[in-house]
């Protein structure tokens, strides 16, 4: 695995001033936050250096502003939600750097912590621009790169500030980076990778770059829906992207020569409308779907076989449902399969690392989350990990 500097490497820091890239671009209804995930992931590290009587500046981006000021996307708006969460008093700044940012470092004392303003009310934090890193350095004396959700953006604030203070991965970032080594880094083989969701278009660049790195790759989802069409099967009203015939061909060839055997579902739960439970509901084999219906869902003796494909595996990556989860009885594959890696996962027989947003409500959904190795909170991020694309956040943070 490649080097970091860890807050491990950090020395005395009472007195210094912390700059740490957080996400707390937080989901809000009605001015109030429905989900504190990111606040939590970062406590760690905010308490650590807080505890260690460092000055603590938490810098991050809060919807998309596009460098100007929006009142409505202030990070004022989640003080109180992080203030709960650290269950300690947080001081807001309205600027990210300059006089006001100097004159709360004044202000603050040892151990305590501030919100800078959302960084994309600044034009230079999405360029990258170098004077605005330079901008906000002059107030801090190290920067910690908290928010493995960013790190696939280069921005100021996410990759700029890496090469103007000495940086260091915080503890949330860190966790992030270990558990995605041990998935796809170094693991330890056989390994299995479960893709899954809607369309192949959007996972075009993760399936070509998986077929190359694992032993099973298992598709589910309407993706698969498009492989089976490309093989000559007939999916009747399914969601299929026939355009993408010729591609799916092709990653099943490349898969073929790097030895990587590619799981389809040979029996599927059918329906001819989509809705709860709907009396048209039926299971049967991909080769019998009537042309009125439409596939749903990966059906019971195909999701029995896939749990057998992860008893034999050691290492799990996990990206996307494998039906229509959301809606019952369409869950029912997506709940078995995660629920047997998750026992895998409690026996010690497997590593599994997951991520992207409907993978964490799917894998919650099955009651199986906390018993994954990992879970990333990262959308973007994780499925560019899963490309194989540097992420210039990380990269930034290395030795």
């Amino acid at each position: 695995m490649t080097r970091f500097r860890t807050l491990d490497d950090l020395g005395d820091v009472t007195g210094k001033v912390a700059l740490v890239r957080v996400d707390l671009n937080l989901p809000m209804q009605d001015g109030a936050v429905t989900d504190d995930t990111r606040v939590r992931a970062a406590v760690p590290t905010i308490v650590e250096l807080a505890d260690k009587g460092a000055k603590v500046l938490l810098l991050a981006h809060f919807g998309r502003p596009k460098g100007e000021r929006v009142s409505t996307q202030s990070l004022s708006m989640v003080v109180a939600e992080v203030q709960k969460v650290l269950g300690r008093e947080v001081m807001f700044v309205p600027e990210i750097a300059g006089p006001v940012v100097a004159q709360a470092v004044g202000i603050l004392g040892n151990g305590d912590v501030a919100i800078l303003e959302n960084t994309r009310f600044w034009k230079g934090e999405e360029a990258n621009d170098p004077e605005l890193a330079k901008a906000i350095a002059a107030n801090g004396d190290f920067y910690v790169n908290d928010a493995f959700s960013a790190a696939h953006r280069a921005h100021a604030t996410t990759e700029g500030l890496a090469h103007v203070l000495p940086a260091y991965a915080g503890r949330s970032m860190e966790a992030e980076l270990t558990a995605l080594d041990k998935a796809l880094g170094n693991p330890v083989k056989p390994v299995a990778a479960v893709v899954g969701g809607a369309k192949v278009s959007s996972k075009l660049d993760v399936l070509k770059h998986l077929v190359t790195q694992v032993d099973h790759l298992i598709i589910g989802g309407g993706m698969a829906n498009t492989f089976l069409a490309a093989g000559g099967i007939d999916v009747g009203k399914s969601l299929c992207e026939h355009d993408l015939a010729a591609t799916a061909e092709e990653i099943l060839d490349n898969a073929d020569k790097a030895g990587c055997t590619v799981h389809l579902p040979y029996d599927v739960v059918v329906s001819k409308e989509f809705a709860a439970n709907p009396p048209s509901l039926r299971e049967c084999n991909v080769h019998e779907v009537a042309a009125d219906e439409m596939i749903l869902d990966v059906g019971a003796s195909a999701v029995e076989a896939l749990a057998d494909v992860l008893k034999t595996c050691r290492t799990l990556v996990w990206n996307g449902p494998l039906g229509a989860f959301e809606t019952e009885p369409f869950d029912k594959a997506t709940v078995a399969l995660a629920r047997t890696a998750a026992a895998l996962t409690r026996e010690g027989s497997l590593v599994s690392v997951a991520g992207g947003g409907d993978t964490v409500a799917a894998l919650n959904h099955a009651g199986a989350a906390s018993d994954f190795t990992y879970i990333s909170t990262a959308g973007g991020a994780f499925l560019e990990w899963m490309e194989g694309k540097e992420l210039p956040g990380v990269k930034a943070l290395e030795i």
